[in-house]
């Protein structure tokens, strides 16, 4: 069965394409710094060793885009994802659309999977951790308890989001709107007239290529000159097209797409 939270090889040429390509930025060089386990949770529990992309700069600082979807920030030993939406399938199907309820014990699989491998210090979860206020009451008891346990083990912060302005407070951790650190904003939504480095999600970013009648997506991080734009990490979660004018406006004209595959980073000019 295919994890849906480790994305499948891109074709070939799209990777070289990706690498150094006419409209792209210059190649990225390759290398294997790391290499980390991936293992699901259940009676099928298997692990598989993958490369770790390289890391690039942001604000003076040293990052690395992770294929799962999350960021881990070098020098802090601090993992950063966002855009969890527990309980969003709960939500569609109280509104009669019925999807499996499966999406929240299927995103705790892949945080507890990338915190087992990443071993952060702290954790940073850039708002719509919680897909609606009614989230936290419609988790099961497992559920509750497996995310209890996360956020008890090292330090927890859940920045709010416009889906979730309060996250529940039993479950652990600690709650804010925004907050600066190292002298980097991290929030949930990127602010036009904001100056000073930035960190957000908010807006799912996806990276499209359509290449010999193929179209491809990836979830992707969007970075500019001052503003990161990190994906979603929730196991069902849509995505808005990276060159999108929401997304654009913000980044500015000189960013880029950021794709991560085993032990390779994809970068990609973002253009109109």
């Amino acid at each position: 069965m295919t994890d849906p939270n480790v994305a499948a090889p891109l074709p070939a040429h799209l990777v070289r394409l990706g690498r150094a390509g006419v409209g792209m930025t210059p190649p990225v060089r390759t290398f294997h710094i790391c290499s980390i386990v991936i293992a699901r949770s259940g009676a099928a529990r298997h692990s598989g060793r993958m490369a770790v992309p390289p890391p690039f700069s942001f604000a003076g600082q040293s990052w690395q885009a992770l294929p799962q979807g999350a960021l881990f920030w070098r020098e802090r030993a601090a993992l950063i994802v966002a855009d969890l939406h527990f309980e969003k399938a709960s939500a569609f199907a109280a509104q009669g659309q019925m999807l499996p309820p499966y999406d929240s014990p299927a995103t705790l699989d892949a945080l507890e999977a990338i915190i087992a491998a990443t071993i952060p210090r702290e954790v940073w979860c850039l708002g719509d951790s919680f897909h609606d206020m009614g989230a936290r009451d419609r988790m099961s008891a497992e559920s509750c308890e497996r995310l209890a346990r996360l956020t008890r083990a090292r330090r927890w912060t859940w920045i709010t989001g416009n889906h979730d302005p309060m996250p529940a407070g039993d479950l652990g951790g600690d709650v804010a709107d925004e907050t600066q650190i190292d002298g980097l904003l991290l929030r949930h939504e990127a602010q036009a007239s904001e100056t000073r480095p930035e960190i957000s999600g908010h807006f799912h970013p996806k990276w499209r290529v359509t290449l010999r009648g193929r179209s491809v997506s990836r979830r992707c991080f969007v970075l500019g000159e001052h503003r990161l734009i990190v994906p979603a990490f929730g196991a069902l979660t849509g995505g808005l097209d990276a060159a999108s004018p929401a997304i654009r406006t913000l980044v500015g004209q000189r960013s880029e797409a950021l794709v991560p595959l085993a032990g390779q980073l994809l970068r990609f000019a973002v253009r109109a």
